[in-house]
């Protein structure tokens, strides 16, 4: 469905080569200050045409809000917002009428509806995450705002070019290969947990591939310009962090936080793959490595020493920073020749045209936060629902200590001893 969402509920709408794309937002708080500026900033971070390595499609990506709030204040009412299509060129998709472009969505929109769009890849097209990027970033100055919640993604590979091991979670491709070694460092070493903790948009910014390391930054922009100039295409990964996040988020049992991230982030169009915390490394490590020792933090809330659970335990938050990685595949749509066969079953040439990225994660960064701050909010609003009304009621005193966490000071005092 178009629709994402249980009390922060999202709405997106259009197609690549229609008037307009957009969303409607259900479930927005009242009383947040909100212009179209808050909400530009990330759209104009996902918009085509931002340097040689993405699409040179010329889209302006103006917003433009149509309801649910006035004089710059929201009215807990629906917020309707829409961004026009200038830049279209239908004709560049004129061989799609007979052939379906290989890995793309043109077969199986054909399949599954009987009629498709005539031009692009209609709701399969990244045209079609404005919506989410722009409901992403109203939720985000929320969770800002009422929580000090922050969420930064970057691009953490791009082909077979990584950020540097000191940097980056260990490889599944290792040179050990003694079965019996059980050896294991946190998946996340010291270096890249304190690049989670303190990694900016503007230091994600920086480069136009999005990736924070320069050096290696440098190797991507080659890789990205080779793809470009052989009229292919290259994949990539995308790490996130969301700082600040509040213990006690996830809805058991099948709503749980990651699973509600990685049906998130499994949506974006060109994704294939995802891990939260040590993911597939994870299963490398026994349990007396893998498990996260708790301690009492200074503020009297309990932690963990390492965090290969990625901020997340039965599937429910713990406090810590919740880390994940997206797999972007390489995108379908390339300008080379391609053996293939048309609709009707006849062997072709598929030569395509159009303007196309060829690599996506570096616009792929905003619609991941956008994404992860969607998840965040519904989750927050459902949480805040249930103490609110379990506030209502009058204190139980007959509870034995074991069903109840202990307060702060008994906390810190245990921890004195």
């Amino acid at each position: 469905m178009s629709t994402f969402g249980t009390l922060y509920r999202v709405t997106t709408y259009g197609e690549s080569h229609c008037a307009s794309v957009g969303a409607i937002i259900d479930g927005c708080p009242p009383g947040l200050e909100l212009s179209a500026e808050d909400i530009q900033i990330q759209l104009s971070r996902r918009r085509p045409g931002q340097s040689n390595l993405t699409t040179p499609r010329n889209e302006k990506d103006l917003v433009q809000l149509q309801s649910g709030l006035e004089h710059g204040v929201t009215l807990g009412t629906p917020i309707a917002l829409l961004v026009k299509n200038e830049d279209q060129r239908p004709h560049d998709y004129s061989e799609t009428d007979l052939y379906p472009r290989p890995s793309h969505a043109d077969y199986t929109y054909l399949e599954k509806y009987g009629v498709k769009a005539s031009s692009g890849g209609g709701r399969s097209s990244a045209r079609e995450t404005i919506g989410r990027v722009a409901a992403g970033a109203i939720a985000e100055k929320y969770l800002k705002q009422a929580f000090g919640i922050e969420i930064v993604a970057f691009v953490s590979s791009v082909g077979k070019i990584h950020l540097p091991n000191e940097l980056s979670p260990p490889s599944l491709t290792r040179s050990d290969t003694n079965e019996d070694n059980d050896d294991a460092e946190d998946s996340v070493s010291p270096e890249f947990r304190q690049l989670l903790k303190t990694i900016t948009r503007e230091e994600v910014d920086h480069h136009p591939t999005r990736c924070p390391h320069p050096a290696t930054a440098e190797k991507m922009t080659q890789r990205i310009i080779r793809a470009k100039d052989a009229s292919d295409s290259i994949g990539g990964t995308v790490t996130c962090v969301i700082r600040n996040v509040p213990a006690g988020l996830g809805e058991p049992v099948f709503d749980k936080f990651e699973a509600a991230l990685a049906h998130a982030m499994l949506s974006i169009p060109a994704t294939k793959a995802f891990e939260v915390g040590s993911g597939f490394r994870g299963t490398e490590v026994p349990g007396s490595k893998h498990n996260d020792p708790f301690v009492v933090r200074p503020d009297g809330t309990l932690g963990t020493v390492t965090n290969w659970s990625g901020g997340i335990q039965g599937g429910i938050t713990n406090g810590e920073d919740i880390y994940f990685r997206i797999g972007f595949k390489s995108p379908a749509t390339i300008s080379q020749p391609q053996e293939t066969a048309r609709y009707d079953g006849t062997p072709g040439t598929l030569a395509a045209r159009g303007r196309h990225d060829p690599c996506v994660v570096p616009r792929a960064v905003p619609i991941v936060e956008a994404m992860a701050a969607l998840v965040v909010m519904d989750q927050l609003l459902q949480q805040d629902a249930r103490k609110t009304a379990a506030s209502r009621l009058p204190p139980i005193k007959t509870l034995p200590p074991t069903m109840v966490m202990p307060k702060k000071e008994v906390l810190l005092e245990s921890n004195k001893a």
